[in-house]
């Protein structure tokens, strides 16, 4: 396994300069956020497309600090109920799609997103219960008319480019759990007609299944039986023990309201220890994962810079780097 950074973090600061920090951190990968919610602060992911010569310097500067391009983030709504909103979100994934292979890499990291609850509303709508009834019909309309057809279209494009869609799943959008993935790939894939490996798999990142009462260590296993572990984050998320036996962990409140919610994103080591970290490391390994552990800092708690540090130094301790050795004792 490699240790890598989801980028977005470093804003502000050029790019050189992020590729040289992370060069110096030890870092074997990066992710580089491309349009959507993560933003594009690097580069015009679309003028970069359009120049072989751009293209050959981003990959230049990347191999002169011998880091790998680990996926291109382009997290967003393509199926906003808000056509303008949807059109520019499905543009920029197009464009990250397209740009992947160019920069040397075949994974894009996303959201499967949220339609509206049916053709004339304006706002995505998140089904969070099975009644009453009227909640069955808008995730018929949703997966039906809506999410399956436009990731068929997309699942298409992806085998067109050799690129991995690596959805995140994440509350909100209607794909949040390993269910919902794992049902939304199989349906794509097979309205798209595609056979063999699917293009449509997984980000795994345990902070959003933290407080949805899911294990990651189980949805790895379950994500990797299907074969879909495509790509990981590594987040922590830390629960509140006081607010959330009260209230759940369904917490809509301002992530700023630190001492109410009842749970926070955490650097890596700060929700959870070695109890958790190993064995899901070692789950991953288990089902093939050898890929990079990308850290995404969102620690209320922490500068960027003290959590993004800490997070490299517990998970370099962690990582699984060497291929298995040959049982001796059999």
């Amino acid at each position: 396994m490699k240790l890598g950074v989801m980028s977005a973090l470093f804003a502000g600061m050029p790019f050189d300069d992020v590729l040289d920090y992370c060069a110096e951190v030890g870092l074997d990968a990066i992710e580089l956020p491309v349009g959507c919610y993560p933003g594009a602060p690097f580069f015009d992911p679309g003028e970069v497309l359009a120049s072989a010569k751009r293209q050959d310097e981003i990959k230049a500067k990347l191999r002169d600090r011998d880091l790998e391009l680990s996926g291109l983030a382009v997290h967003g709504n393509p199926v906003h109920p808000d056509k303008a909103h949807a059109t520019h979100d499905h543009e920029a994934f197009v464009t990250a799609v397209k740009l992947a292979p160019k920069l040397g890499t075949d994974t894009v990291i996303t959201f499967s997103g949220c339609p509206g609850g049916c053709k004339t509303d304006n706002m995505p709508n998140w089904v969070t219960c099975a009644w009453p009834p009227d909640y069955q019909e808008i995730l018929t309309y949703q997966w039906d008319e809506v999410l399956v057809p436009y990731w068929a279209a997309q699942a298409k494009l992806c085998k067109e480019h050799k690129v991995k869609v690596a959805w995140e799943a994440h509350p909100g959008f209607c794909v949040y759990n390993p269910d919902t993935l794992i049902r939304l790939s199989k349906a794509a894939t097979k309205a798209a007609g595609i056979k063999g490996k699917t293009p449509l798999g997984a980000n795994l990142d345990p902070s959003h299944f933290f407080w949805q009462g899911i294990d990651p260590v189980q949805a790895a296993r379950a994500l990797g039986e299907a074969g879909l572990l495509y790509y990981v984050h590594a987040k922590d998320t830390e629960l509140d023990r006081h607010e959330g036996p009260i209230n759940g962990y369904n917490d809509a409140r301002p992530y700023g309201d630190l001492k109410h919610r009842a749970w926070s994103f955490r650097t890596c080591g700060y929700g959870h220890g070695d109890e958790f970290w190993k064995p899901f490391v070692s789950m991953l390994k288990r089902y093939g994962y050898d890929g990079v552990l990308s850290i995404e800092h969102e620690d209320p708690l922490m500068s960027i810079e003290e959590g993004f540090i800490k997070a490299v130094g517990y998970l370099s301790e962690v990582l699984i780097e060497e291929k298995p050795g040959k049982p001796w004792w059999f």
